[in-house]
């Protein structure tokens, strides 16, 4: 750093990491909040078990190399936890989000998303004996009542409340299984053990996803938005975020969370023509305003 700092170029390193940062955040955002529209539009033809197993395979595909490289760190007597964690990280949530897709707009599972940070916390809490400050109990409560205002809504006349229940869901999954990441995975290579749940959850899935195939013909656009969810916004956004980590840090790398439910609106908006209803806006102040708030340094 010191050598670096004494170069001749280095404001001029300085300054590209400047606006490199936020623009590979923008990006990462853009990513995930895409993934959202390529399962309201795959989902129904698919069904939320096949068009999931699909997405962990091709994810884990484009993931493998950096687990293949780190196989010395990964013994056998290792890879039941990792099924474990797989499970609850990716399996179970990427298929509860799946069938939320089928169910309600795009907007609503990128919305329910980001109250992952929350529930981060508030599992913690619960199961792990961490302290959970004012700050964020109250971003908890204000985080939970976006939720109720959500699911309180409706979209051409119909109620998306299990909709929202099943995105709510998944974000909580999301919570036990980074809280178990951290616990049990942390020195192993974040690549590589994303890759290996990755795949043991192809694996546990692989039974479900057989037993309700579709039986008709699935139509090309419904393929493509499968293949740019596993290999874009699952394999490649996964590697532009465990970069993005360690070059700026977690807390930094960490404020995608507040693109994804803009992105995933927004594409839902301009390529499927998604209502962008007043409830899912109340809600997503609500619930990013939380999140923001329980962020924010003391």
């Amino acid at each position: 750093m010191n050598a670096l700092a004494s170069s001749p170029a280095y404001p001029a390193v300085r300054a590209t990491r400047s606006w490199v940062t936020p623009l590979e955040i923008a990006v990462l955002g853009a990513i995930w909040g895409a993934s959202f529209l390529f399962m309201r539009v795959a989902a129904p033809e698919f069904g939320a078990a096949p068009l999931v197993d699909v997405r962990l395979a091709l994810g884990c595909v484009v993931l493998l190399p950096f687990l293949w490289r780190s196989r010395a760190q990964f013994p056998l007597k290792l890879w039941p936890k990792l099924a474990l964690i797989g499970a609850i990280n990716s399996a179970v949530p990427f298929v509860l989000f799946a069938w939320a897709a089928q169910r309600a707009p795009a907007g609503v599972g990128a919305i329910c998303n980001s109250m992952t940070v929350l529930f981060t916390a508030l599992v913690g809490f619960l199961f792990f004996g961490e302290k959970i400050s004012f700050r964020r109990s109250l971003a908890l409560v204000v985080g939970f009542a976006g939720v109720v205002v959500l699911a309180s809504g409706k979209t051409a006349g119909a109620s998306i409340g299990w909709a929202v229940a099943a995105g709510a869901g998944a974000a909580f999954l999301y919570g036990i299984g980074l809280n178990l990441v951290r616990r049990h995975l942390t020195g192993l290579p974040p690549a590589a053990v994303a890759a290996a749940t990755l795949g043991t959850s192809t694996l546990l899935l692989l039974p479900f996803a057989i037993a309700t195939w579709p039986t008709h013909p699935i139509a090309a656009t419904s393929w493509l938005a499968t293949g740019a969810l596993g290999v874009v916004c699952t394999g490649i956004a996964f590697v532009m975020y465990y970069r993005l980590i360690g070059r700026v840090g977690a807390g930094r790398a960490s404020t995608v969370t507040y693109l994804v439910p803009v992105f995933g609106i927004a594409w839902a908006w301009l390529l499927l023509g998604g209502a962008v209803t007043p409830t899912m806006l109340a809600a997503g102040l609500l619930i990013l305003g939380s999140v923001a708030f329980s962020q924010r340094a003391k």
